[in-house]
């Protein structure tokens, strides 16, 4: 007769330990309001003053939404409204430090204002942040790399 070792005995309790996801459970993201949507559609047509209007009365309602004031930061930024841009997505931090969007765009706010400083301190957070290096770090990498060649 064949002996069943204490490894194989662990292992079986491990896995029938292991909690089983019915097939029709499925994680649901919601879809984002109604006002972001639409300042998104603004920002893909580069109306940027229209989407920092609408964003400005939707943070003021949603003062918790980090995905508002990190859009309304975008839009004041490419206005070249920087104070106002720096300040946005500094609330959009505060919110939620791990956002990645906001680091990435704070941190191409600060090159345009030639604060190569700041933008590499956002770097080094997306550099952690970033399990393998994201979409937000490679953009902001690029970006960086570009300021320190000068271009």
């Amino acid at each position: 007769m064949r002996s069943i070792t204490l490894p194989a005995i662990v292992m079986a309790m491990l896995l029938c330990a292991t909690p089983v996801r019915a097939a029709d459970i499925t994680p649901v993201t919601p879809d984002p309001p109604d006002e972001l949507q639409q300042a998104r559609a603004l920002i893909k047509k580069q109306d940027w003053r229209a989407a920092a209007t609408l964003l400005t009365g939707y943070t003021r309602e949603h003062p918790g939404n980090a995905d508002g004031y990190n859009l309304l930061g975008y839009s004041y930024r490419h206005l070249q409204r920087y104070n106002e841009s720096l300040d946005a997505y500094l609330r959009a931090l505060a919110l939620d430090p791990k956002h990645r969007g906001a680091h990435e765009y704070i941190g191409e706010a600060y090159l345009s204002l030639g604060r190569l400083d700041k933008a590499r301190e956002h770097l080094e957070i997306l550099d952690r942040l970033c399990f393998f290096p994201c979409e937000e770090y490679r953009d902001l990498k690029k970006a960086y790399e570009a300021a320190l060649l000068g271009k």
